[in-house]
């Protein structure tokens, strides 16, 4: 039996629709993460985007467990003196909720070319509608 290894041609990418609203972050980015990478298909190899493109809606309604709503913080450092910005959960909800989400599959993702492609395939809204009914996403639950 020989090792099936797909060619960029024959590989299929679907579009799916993932609603945030209610559901735990970290739980929802692994959920994301994997069929980016394509993880949910029979032929998945690490070292070609074999992902789907996913679109996630109602980003601003996802919960954290705990505490973490008022004890979580996003770093960003610019590399000069006194350049850190701390900016907390409660802020980023209310100015950026794409940016959380983005954020959270991002680490999840390889750091490199690849990732950034996949990455790429990752469409986020903080409302209801999304401008991609043209693809016929699928609805996940």
């Amino acid at each position: 039996m020989k090792t099936f290894t797909p060619r960029p041609g024959e590989i299929q990418q679907d579009w799916y629709v993932i609603d945030a609203e209610n559901q735990t972050l970290g739980r929802l980015s692994t959920k994301i993460a994997s069929i980016l990478r394509g993880k949910n298909k029979p032929y998945f190899s690490p070292n070609i985007d074999t992902g789907d493109y996913v679109i996630v809606i109602n980003a601003e309604k996802v919960n954290l467990t705990g505490s973490k709503t008022l004890q979580k913080v996003y770093q960003n450092y610019s590399g000069y003196p006194s350049g850190l910005k701390i900016t907390s959960f409660q802020r980023m909800i209310t100015k950026k909720p794409e940016e959380i989400i983005m954020h959270s599959v991002k680490g999840m993702l390889p750091k490199n070319t690849l990732g950034s492609q996949m990455i790429s395939k990752l469409k986020v809204y903080a409302g209801n509608e999304h401008p991609h009914t043209a693809q016929k996403p699928v609805t996940l639950t």
